[in-house]
């Protein structure tokens, strides 16, 4: 199917009006994904009002998307609904514990992406935003989560403005093992990144960074060690805050 091959994320949106009704039905529609135990843990918050999406722009780092996106969903995972229709049906939760928070993670993560996909199979353009689980305390008080309801993934939603690149993926060779995991060799990952590396987009930060390789890029700019051990740390704290409590060691 041409969808699939064709995909592209938006971030550049037209001022065309979406359907809040539609985009209902479409949720309606991804709720059909798979799901722990048929559980659905997970819950979407729709946010349209130009206020509320200020609000959360901050803890987005500001991205332009944000803002001119008409429609921001923030999918959570979440277990204080199960949990609450438990307690009413005589029957005490375990889920307070770190392998019931990957169980709502992984369950808010397909519902997101069925989203995702349903959306722009309807014309609709989609721009998922990595910032969620990084301020995902800021992005809770905002949005007003109770506890054992954490912010995962936030996708926003629109029609799209003009007709975006595609952007590269490496080759499937890199990514598919058959049986078990065959690990790679030096010239293999040579291999299989060479094209990515040989993109002049790719060559251009190389250059704008002033860096020697484009891997560079990645570990000292764009997720350094800095930033990814202190975001690892608020969001292991804003989790155990939330109910989930890491194992002890």
């Amino acid at each position: 199917m041409k969808y699939f091959s064709e995909r592209k994320t938006v971030r550049r949106y037209s001022d065309k009006k979406v359907d809040l009704n539609g985009i209902e039905q479409m949720l309606n529609d991804a709720m059909r994904a798979p799901s722990t135990g048929n559980m659905q843990l997970y819950s979407a918050v729709i946010t349209t009002d130009e206020d509320v999406k200020k609000q959360l722009a901050p803890a987005h780092f500001s991205q332009p998307q944000l803002m001119s996106a008409p429609v921001v969903i923030t999918f959570c995972a979440d277990f204080n609904r199960f949990v609450k229709w438990c307690r009413l049906n005589h029957a005490e939760p375990g889920y307070n514990n770190f392998q019931s928070f990957i169980a709502a993670a992984l369950d808010a993560a397909i519902f997101a992406q069925q989203f995702n996909t349903i959306a722009e199979m309807n014309g609709l353009g989609c721009c998922y935003l990595g910032t969620t689980t990084y301020n995902a305390a800021d992005i809770a008080k905002v949005l007003e989560l109770p506890k054992m309801v954490v912010p995962m993934v936030t996708i926003t939603v629109g029609y799209p403005a003009d007709d975006s690149a595609q952007v590269e993926r490496l080759p499937l060779e890199a990514v598919i093992h058959y049986q078990k995991y065959k690990d790679y060799t030096d010239a293999d990952i040579m291999r299989l990144y060479h094209d990515k590396e040989e993109l002049e987009e790719n060559k251009k930060f190389v250059v704008e960074n002033n860096k020697e390789t484009l891997a560079q890029v990645f570990t000292d700019i764009r997720y350094n060690r800095k930033n990814n051990e202190f975001f690892s740390t608020a969001f292991k704290c804003y989790i155990e805050e939330c109910g989930y409590p890491f194992p002890k060691e």
